[in-house]
């Protein structure tokens, strides 16, 4: 039997990394999620470091190259 659901959206690295960078660019946490179609604790996760370890310093580099 197959769920009628959707399987819900899991942030990537990349995706983790923009949200870093929206948020040091002023974005408020809901509205990053509502981009990505998930609720707001996954952004908070990934700005409190539980999850994409690495993603932050990833998103410093690119931000200061650009």
């Amino acid at each position: 039997m197959s769920s009628e659901y959707p399987q819900p959206y899991r942030l990537t690295f990349d995706d983790a990394v923009d949200v870093w960078l929206r948020r040091w660019a002023g974005e408020y946490q809901h509205t990053i999620a509502s981009t990505y179609g998930v609720n707001p604790g996954r952004i908070n996760e990934v700005l409190k470091g539980h999850k994409h370890d690495g993603s932050e310093t990833v998103a410093r580099s690119r931000r200061s190259a650009a």
